[in-house]
């Protein structure tokens, strides 16, 4: 028996609040073309007060279920692959999974 893992849709979230490189100047001594120049990074999206990774991955798994045509309950399982976890227990991956209401 073959067990295979197939992706049916893709999603992404970024929090509302953007943060250009210009904020950085005053206090790392660097410039908006020293940042850009060395790593193309132009500005960052920073997560709310108390947003959590698990919130974040969960408006990206939506969006993912609704490219898909699916369901949460359709899933048979979550992958979150994260250094930023809400906590060190449980697992992030079963926080969005309880977000996603799924059984």
């Amino acid at each position: 028996m073959t067990i295979r893992a197939v992706v049916k849709g893709v999603g992404h979230y970024l929090p509302d609040r953007v943060v250009p490189n210009a904020a950085f100047e005053a206090s790392i001594d660097t410039s908006d073309e020293w940042i850009k120049a060395r790593s193309g990074i132009e500005r960052r999206h920073f997560a709310a007060p108390g947003q959590t990774t698990s919130d974040l991955a969960t408006r990206a798994a939506r969006a993912a279920l609704a490219d898909a045509g699916m369901q949460a309950d359709d899933l048979d399982a979550i992958i979150l692959a994260t250094s930023t976890a809400d906590f060190t227990f449980p697992a992030a991956a079963t926080m969005v999974q309880a977000n996603l209401g799924m059984t």
